[in-house]
């Protein structure tokens, strides 16, 4: 990297220099470097601090506990500056890993880093090896832990969902999310719930590295936010970290070659999916904590059980929303909470039509997005008819089928123009029996759910 300019070919190695938490402040730096470039420092402020006052920095397990999560956090959110040259070789300068660690992160990466690697022509199987040294740890001690959630929030209707079924059965939680968003902040304070807003500040060399040249792309954010609300668990003695991830996650974009064929598939949710929710959940009571619990409150749902949940209540109508396009890394831009022409609003607005009056959906996004022909194209997409489903957090097209075939039933629906069409066009050439709602609706049994609140979410998101 000569002349202080950035250049991705030239880099030999991807550096994790070190790591650290100041209890006083409650700021943990993660350093990175790129051979022997400049350091690269992201901060991470989790609220609360001083922590440890009292007897808790003298405890042992809870201090080991704190620098294990510190640490795996280190590792995962490496993902963002790693991927700007994507080296061959890893350094690991202030720690060692053991074995299991390594190939956690190296699933993380190789996955995470799916739509990355595709849109960029890169194969990064077989490129991506953590150096492992350390002997296998002891397993992690219980800790203790208070009887609270952490419940990340995205502003969109899966965490409101499950904010709604935690307060209903008596779940102490904090809302909580990460960075700066006034949008988010809005839908939390709505929940007159306790909020925990954690800030994080990537390395701005990132970014003039990106105009430099440097390979750019999706990652993992939910492995980062993970890793991050893990941190924040142990820091204030909460037992669980809780996301809403359904279990359409877990299927990614089938990518077509020209005869039709699928040659692969590509998630973008991978870190949203119950591969990475296994691994990491499993992991992190092995190596920080046996007693602390991340898990997926609606991973046994698919997203139209989830909207059906959510139309239940009007509380939250005039403050959420999935619309990606007002969620920017360089700050949001809400003119409007849905853009109307995203994959994320066009899903949204197909799942939620079933189960809720047509004036009040349309309400919520100002206007009816099956009745503009402008939005075939996105539709096809949803629908997996000529087209992969998009690079987007949106349900599989079995549901967006299965939607839109319920819609084409209903006097209210089936004359808008991509209903009508989706009629006459598309839905002959479907097998009718995969294209009912019902079997869609039904609650999975693969989940990390306590078993305290299980056999009681069942019954719950199945009345």
């Amino acid at each position: 990297m000569s002349d202080n300019r950035f250049q991705r070919d030239a880099v030999e190695s991807f550096r994790f220099v070190r790591c650290g938490f100041d209890p006083a402040t409650g700021v943990a730096q993660l350093v990175y470097a790129f051979d022997d470039g400049p350091e690269l420092v992201e901060t991470v402020t989790v609220p609360g601090a001083p922590f440890f006052d009292g007897g808790a920095a003298a405890d042992p397990a809870r201090a080991a506990a704190i620098e294990h999560a510190l640490r795996l956090l280190h590792l995962i959110a490496g993902v963002s500056y790693y991927k700007a040259a994507v080296p061959k070789r890893i350094r690991i300068d202030g720690y060692t890993i053991d074995a299991d660690t390594a190939r956690l992160i190296e699933t993380i990466y190789i996955n995470g880093l799916g739509e990355f690697a595709y849109r960029n022509g890169l194969d990064l199987h077989g490129r991506i090896r953590f150096p492992h040294e350390a002997d296998p740890a002891a397993p992690a001690p219980g800790l203790g832990l208070d009887r609270h959630a952490l419940v990340a929030i995205g502003g969109g209707k899966d965490s409101l969902v499950s904010i709604e079924a935690l307060r209903t059965l008596g779940v102490e939680q904090s809302v909580s999310w990460i960075g700066g968003s006034q949008l988010i902040r809005a839908c939390a304070e709505r929940t007159g719930l306790p909020t925990l807003n954690i800030g994080r500040a990537l390395a701005p060399e990132l970014f003039e590295y990106n105009r430099q040249g440097a390979w750019n792309g999706h990652i993992p954010v939910t492995a980062v936010n993970s890793a991050i609300l893990v941190l924040t668990a142990v820091l204030r003695g909460a037992d669980q970290v809780v996301f809403s991830n359904e279990r359409s996650a877990s299927y990614g974009s089938l990518i077509l070659a020209a005869d039709g064929s699928v040659t692969s598939e590509v998630n973008h949710q991978w870190s949203k999916g119950w591969a990475f929710e296994k691994a990491f959940g499993e992991h992190v009571q092995r190596h920080v904590a046996a007693d602390l619990h991340y898990y997926s409150l609606l991973r046994p749902l698919s997203e139209l059980a989830v909207a059906r949940q959510f139309a239940k209540s009007d509380r939250y109508d005039g403050h959420f929303s999935s619309c990606n396009r007002n969620f920017h890394i360089l700050g949001e831009r809400p003119a409007n909470r849905w853009c109307g022409v995203c994959p994320k609003c066009h899903f949204v607005f197909l799942a939620l039509a079933p189960f809720m009056p047509k004036p009040r959906l349309v309400g919520i996004f100002g206007r009816n997005l099956l009745d503009d022909p402008d939005q075939t194209a996105g539709y096809d997409a949803l629908l997996e008819f000529r087209e992969h489903k998009p690079f987007e957090c949106v349900g599989e097209g079995r549901e967006s089928r299965a939607a839109m075939a319920l819609l084409a039933t209903r006097a209210e629906w089936r004359g808008d123009a991509l209903v009508e069409r989706f009629a006459r066009e598309i839905e002959p050439q479907l097998d009718r029996a995969e294209l009912a709602v019902e079997p869609l609706l039904v609650p999975d049994e693969e989940h990390r759910i306590p078993a305290a609140l299980a056999e009681w979410l069942d019954a719950y998101f199945r009345a």
